[in-house]
C-alpha cells in the first residue's frame, strides 16, 4: 500500500554505511541510522523510490533511493540508501539529511551479478531525473519541509 503513504518525509544524520556506494557502484550514497529507518510504515513496500534531499540547509536536490534489504547485499537489515543527484565536493557523514520520497520506481530485485545491479541503478537515475522534471514533482521540491526543522 504504498502509494498512500506518499509523499513521505524522512530526516536524519549521515552515517557511514557498508561503503559499496562509491566503491562497487560507482554511485555514492547517504545511509540513516537504523533507529530512523525503523520509523518507516510496516506497510512501505521495499524497492526503489524518487524525490527531492536536502543535506544540511543547502539547495533541494534530486534524488533516489533503496528503501529496503538490498537482496544483492543480503543485507540482515533494512536501509535506506539515498543516492543524491548531485556533485558533492566532498562525503557529508555527520550532516542532516532530509528526503522527501515522492514516487516508486521498481521493487528490489536479487540480480545475477555487480553490472546487472549498476546498469538498473543507472536507468532507476535516469527515470527518477525524468519524473522529478513534471511539474506535479516539482511542486514538492519547494515543500515547506526543506525550510523548517522539523
Amino acid at each position: 500500500m504504498t502509494s498512500s503513504l506518499l509523499p513521505f518525509f524522512m530526516e536524519g544524520e549521515v552515517v557511514k554505511g557498508f561503503g559499496r556506494g562509491s566503491k562497487d557502484l560507482g554511485c555514492p550514497t547517504a545511509n540513516y541510522s537504523l533507529e530512523v529507518v525503523k520509523s518507516i510504515p510496516k506497510d512501505m513496500a521495499p524497492g526503489v523510490y524518487y524525490g527531492w534531499a536536502q543535506v544540511d540547509s543547502q539547495m533541494v536536490h534530486k534524488m533516489v533511493a533503496n528503501i529496503g534489504w538490498c537482496p544483492f547485499y543480503e543485507n540482515k537489515e533494512m536501509s535506506v540508501e539515498t543516492h543524491v543527484m548531485h556533485k558533492f565536493d566532498n562525503d557529508f557523514y555527520g550532516s542532516n539529511l532530509k528526503i522527501c520520497v515522492i514516487g516508486y520506481l521498481r521493487p528490489e530485485k536479487k540480480f545475477d551479478s555487480l553490472n546487472d545491479l549498476i546498469e538498473a541503478i543507472q536507468q532507476d537515475i535516469k527515470n527518477a531525473d525524468a519524473k522529478l522534471d513534471e511539474d506535479e514533482a516539482k511542486v514538492l521540491k519547494q515543500h515547506k519541509y526543506f525550510n523548517t526543522n522539523i
